[in-house]
């Protein structure tokens, strides 16, 4: 039997034109005076007969704290907020609904992104699995001129490349097993980041889109709408029109990391309507 888990660890607030692209793109995510409100920071537990699967690490409650960031990058001084306890970081909440970090077999990061490896600190026994090509954008300078935090990253972290293949996953034309059954697969979602990637959870007949940041909610993404810091806008477009196509013909429950709805749909197991 699997059970999916919706992970809470803090808030985030971002601005407005960041959650619905406008003309600009970055530019205009930096200018923009307005902010959304706070919106969830989910990560994801599977529990899987094969073993724990952990999607994304959520944000360390360090990220509250002055100081943590880069003074000197234009987006982490003007334009995002972070709300993180300490009893709200993964590894606490895991422990809560029995789950000890240790025993965690495998995480796979969706992106690089601090509200997504925040969290890494807590998982030094687990395989750890990331896009390659992202993992090299976020490592090093350049790294942290893009955004990433490679400085914060656990000095014993070593992560594995997913290793795609050429076996197709509806639109998706390569894909990745992560567990021997094939029912967790890890699917190129890129568009947030050039090498962002979702995880698929197939279990009694329902497809589980642990979606990252490919929308911010379940309407941008019916409304296709990318977000305001997609580098490209055309892959993030073209994402978002694969991701409808496979809930056109697989039961779909959509789960993006920062919609307040997302867990409340896992919980109703609510499909994804494509015709709304």
């Amino acid at each position: 039997m699997i059970k999916i888990h919706p992970i809470l660890t803090g808030h985030v607030q971002v601005k407005v034109a960041q959650r619905r692209r406008k003309t600009g793109g970055l530019l205009r995510v930096l200018l923009d005076r307005t902010w959304t409100e706070w919106l969830p920071i989910y990560a994801w537990a599977i529990e899987h007969p094969e073993g724990v699967v952990v999607v994304d690490t959520g944000e360390t409650a360090r990220a509250s704290e002055p100081g943590y960031f880069p003074r000197l990058h234009p987006y982490f001084r003007t334009s995002v907020r972070m709300d993180v306890a300490a009893e709200q970081e993964i590894g606490p909440q895991l422990e809560k609904i029995g789950i000890a970090p240790k025993d965690v077999r495998t995480v796979i990061l969706t992106h690089f992104h601090t509200d997504h490896a925040g969290g890494l600190h807590h998982f030094p026994e687990s395989e750890i699995l990331v896009q390659g090509r992202d993992y090299q954008s976020a490592r090093g300078f350049m790294g942290k001129l893009r955004g990433y935090l490679p400085h914060r990253w656990p000095e014993w972290f070593a992560p594995k490349p997913i290793p795609f293949e050429a076996v197709p996953v509806g639109p998706f034309g390569r894909s990745y097993a992560a567990t021997e059954a094939g029912d967790v697969l890890v699917v190129p979602t890129p568009g947030h980041t050039p090498g962002h990637v979702s995880v698929i959870v197939k279990a009694a007949g329902v497809s589980y889109f642990l979606a990252g940041d490919t929308s911010y909610t379940q309407r941008l993404l019916l409304e296709r709408e990318p977000d305001g810091v997609s580098p490209n806008r055309a892959a993030a477009l073209r994402t978002l029109d694969a991701i409808l196509e496979y809930a056109r013909t697989e039961p779909t429950v959509y789960l993006p990391s920062h919609d307040p709805q997302s867990a409340e749909r896992l919980r109703q197991r609510q499909i994804l309507d494509t015709a709304v």
